[in-house]
């Protein structure tokens, strides 16, 4: 199991510089309310960016913005919703996800902006 979190902590930090690179301020890294959480909150052009960051070893058993569910959308707005009210903020909310291979010290990054939107 701690190789599994590892692997987790490395594709977040290898997503927040990407992002940074990309123009983006990085406000807050796994951003905790309850049971919720939001892996990379950012902020580019006025617009507040929530980012799912999915790594893997491997895309044997598919590609890793495959896993995230419903659910864990569900549970992103929740979180942003949460994020948005606490800060006060009034700002346009896009859904982001990061799916990130790792292979050694290779890797491969794809950014799906506008992943998925809000549903009621």
């Amino acid at each position: 199991m701690a190789q599994f979190h590892e692997l987790g902590k490395t594709g977040e930090e290898i997503a927040s510089e990407y992002l940074q690179s990309k123009g983006y301020k990085i406000l807050e890294t796994n951003w905790r309310k309850g049971q919720l959480e939001i892996d990379i909150i950012a902020l580019k052009d006025d617009t507040l960016i929530v980012a799912e960051v999915k790594t893997r070893s491997t895309n044997y058993f598919g590609e890793p913005e495959e896993f995230v569910t419903r659910s864990k959308q569900k549970n992103l707005v929740k979180a942003a919703n949460s994020y948005v009210i606490f800060k006060n903020f009034d700002l346009e909310v896009r859904f982001d996800i990061i799916s990130i291979l790792v292979r050694g010290d290779q890797y491969k990054v794809h950014h799906i902006e506008d992943a998925f939107y809000p549903t009621m």
